[in-house]
């Protein structure tokens, strides 16, 4: 390779990583923000005092921020920084387990233009925007569901 080449080469690499980096970071920052600010133990308490599912919680709030973000790595680590307090110590492994695919699933679904993946399956498939609405956005919609409604079976057997 030419030294033009490998400049090319690591330069793509880097934008790429970059961008991994840059994300996961700035949902470790959101969700710090939120703690910090006491806003994620305003919302804990909401919800206990609402007697809301925690598996449910977990999902909505994932979803909720994968929406207005676009990320699922950010909607992860928020959601996960967020429902913490609202945890039960008593909880079984089987239920904390539950309780990681509820926000995985979460975060999975309502793919959007703010989502990297969005616009691999765009470009890759040579699909138009709004193809790429109607197919990806409803396949994560409804894997996203389908996590949901495995965890609240499995959560009701547990």
């Amino acid at each position: 390779y030419s030294r033009g080449e490998l400049l090319h080469i690591s330069t793509d690499s880097l934008t790429t990583a970059g961008t991994i980096i840059l994300l996961t970071g700035a949902g470790g920052a959101f969700k710090q923000l939120l703690i910090d600010t006491g806003a994620g133990e305003t919302i804990a308490n909401a919800v206990k005092a609402g007697g809301m599912s925690p598996l449910v919680f977990a999902f909505l709030l994932a979803l909720i921020v994968r929406v207005l973000q676009g990320s699922a790595t950010v909607a992860m680590i928020t959601g996960a920084g967020l429902v913490a307090p609202v945890l039960d110590p008593e909880m079984s492994p089987i239920q904390l387990a539950l309780i990681v695919i509820a926000i995985a699933s979460g975060a999975t679904a309502l793919s959007h233009v703010n989502d990297s993946g969005f616009w691999l399956v765009n470009r890759y498939l040579g699909l138009t925007e709004k193809q790429t609405l109607q197919s990806w956005t409803l396949l994560t919609t409804v894997v996203g569901g389908c996590g949901l409604l495995f965890c609240l079976v499995v959560w009701w057997f547990v």
